[in-house]
């Protein structure tokens, strides 16, 4: 039986001048080798191949294509377009593979992929027919064609296909959180619209429209609850500034810093700190 060594480590007591302690102990041992795992190799070798079968396609594809370009266009622009055809078909495979779970999707990515890869074919095959040589074109065409199927078949040694039950499970739970993802930007797009409308409204003087949606459940003046500070006129809550509190009790003759606050408080409906209270009281003091 085939072993290998690990090493292992423990706690063990460890005692210097009379005083103990736990410290880590380490020691070599052999365990028994795990047998080879020959499917993961094989899956490994074939993922690697498909990449050099892409790679290789890739490279060929856009050297022919380039090569047919650069007879009406620069080549640094025939070759950076040429790169195109390939990269097409490999980009709708990487969107199938991304879509997997979502089969109804991923079919519109493999059909357009399937598209992109006869395009590209055709356009290596009239390069080869261009320049007198269509056996090397047609040959040149298959490369692209391999390179497909090899990553087709690379897919389907790493797919994990669901029964119909399971795959609608599946679509259940997505289509539940994809709405709430969508969501996402929908509030942000509807926050941001009514931060401009409120600022809209307050360069312009319009009351913002913040209050109940029942205009007979909103406070009235004769409806708010009796406090020491009744010489103040009644300010609607949530509707103005700190700066406009502060100022509408000065001008009810409230000089108390701490009686500003609790009225400025209670005016705009925030937890104002006395700072900013002191700060425009001493404003308006020099202003008097």
């Amino acid at each position: 039986m085939k072993t290998r060594t690990i090493e292992r480590t423990r706690l063990v007591p460890h005692t210097v001048d009379g005083e103990t302690e736990m410290v880590l102990h380490r020691e070599m041992i052999e365990v028994p080798a795990p047998p080879r795992d020959w499917d993961q190799l094989v899956r490994t070798a074939v993922t690697a191949g498909a990449v050099i079968l892409v790679t290789a396609s890739l490279a060929w594809t856009t050297a022919s294509i380039g090569d047919l370009l650069a007879t009406v266009t620069l080549p640094a622009v025939a070759y950076a377009a040429a790169v195109a055809f390939d990269a097409s078909w490999i980009m709708c495979m990487g969107v199938e593979w991304l879509l997997r779970y979502d089969p109804a999707r991923a079919k519109a990515a493999r059909t357009a992929g399937w598209w992109a890869l006869a395009v590209s074919m055709a356009a290596v095959g009239a390069h080869g027919y261009v320049a007198g040589q269509w056996v090397v074109g047609a040959v040149g065409a298959l490369v692209s064609g391999l390179a497909k199927g090899g990553w087709s078949m690379a897919m389907r040694v790493h797919a994990r296909p669901l029964d119909d039950r399971t795959q609608q499970w599946v679509n259940a739970r997505r289509a539940r959180l994809d709405g709430r993802l969508a969501m996402i930007p929908i509030h942000r797009e509807l926050q941001r619209g009514q931060a401009l409308v409120d600022a809209e409204q307050r360069a312009l003087g319009v009351p913002e429209e913040n209050g109940s949606a029942d205009p007979g459940s909103s406070a009235t003046p004769d409806a708010l609850p009796q406090s020491p500070d009744s010489t103040v006129s009644p300010i609607r809550t949530g509707r103005v500034t700190t700066q406009e509190a502060v100022r509408a009790a000065w001008d009810s003759g409230i000089r108390d810093p701490e009686t500003v606050l609790r009225t400025v408080r209670t005016a705009t409906g925030k937890d104002v700190p006395q700072s900013s209270v002191d700060r425009y009281l001493r404003a308006l003091r020099v202003g008097a």
